[in-house]
């Protein structure tokens, strides 16, 4: 039994236990855990030395003197974060990055290209939406003629024929030969859906090959304000086209 328990029992008092922390309030820190008079003296005295600390150092700073950390911090929602160094390039490497970004692009317009070139041969542009329709002219030498004219007779086919533009033979043709391909409603409209979509296909893809000779010449552009000669901007640069430079001329030798 401690000596502090033994004089509480000689004077008739009771001893005083520390009460223990209750598991719910641990969480709260050290100082909270148990009221020991010398834990909370040496923290107290901790924070007060690290405050005078601050306080000599701030007395004692140079308002005028420079390090690099005040160009490469920056403060942000009140916390200093250290800017990142951007990567460093010569214009000779830039001049290559363009180059090989020209080299992509031109590929990839030249891929386009061809696929048009063969969806072109596979459909010859008929019954193309947006395409100018093909105009027949008949000529006559009297308004009786105009009057009488009439285009299955003059075209030697069968009215059922008339408004096509392709594959339209003849009446001759037909007794000799039976009629190829397709003949059920159903079918020729799925076909004309095919063609249509067909078209489609064709059209996006001019439209792409165009977007992409627009970079090509806009990434040359770029390059070429590299060079240190004097320029001066004649056109601003366009969704549809690069901008527009005069160059100093100067002699190559």
């Amino acid at each position: 039994m401690s000596s502090a328990f033994r004089k509480a029992a000689k004077s008739g008092q009771r001893p005083h236990r520390e009460r223990a922390q209750p598991a719910r309030r641990q969480k709260l820190g050290l100082l909270e855990k148990k009221k020991d008079y010398k834990l909370r003296a040496n923290d107290y005295h901790k924070k007060q030395n690290a405050l005078r600390a601050l306080q000599k150092k701030a007395l004692e700073k140079n308002p005028d003197e420079f390090y690099f950390k005040m160009i490469r911090a920056e403060l942000q929602d009140g916390v200093h974060k250290i800017k990142q160094p951007k990567d460093e390039v010569t214009p000779e490497q830039v001049k290559l990055m363009r180059t090989q970004d020209i080299k992509y692009v031109e590929m990839k317009r030249v891929a386009e290209a061809k696929k048009i070139e063969r969806l072109k041969s596979e459909l010859h542009l008929l019954d193309a939406a947006g395409k100018n329709p093909s105009k027949h002219v008949f000529f006559f030498d009297s308004k009786k003629e105009v009057q009488e004219f009439d285009i299955a007779t003059h075209l030697d086919t069968v009215p059922e024929l008339v408004d096509r533009v392709y594959n339209r033979p003849t009446i001759a043709t037909l007794q000799k030969e039976t009629l190829k391909g397709a003949t059920d409603p159903a079918h020729l409209k799925k076909l004309a859906q095919q063609r249509k979509n067909q078209y489609d296909l064709l059209k996006q893809r001019i439209e792409r090959e165009k977007a992409m000779f627009v970079v090509a010449q806009k990434i040359q552009t770029r390059k070429d304000l590299l060079d240190k000669t004097h320029k001066v901007k004649v056109k601003k640069e366009t969704t549809d086209g690069p901008a527009i430079y005069k160059f100093k001329f100067q002699r190559k030798r």
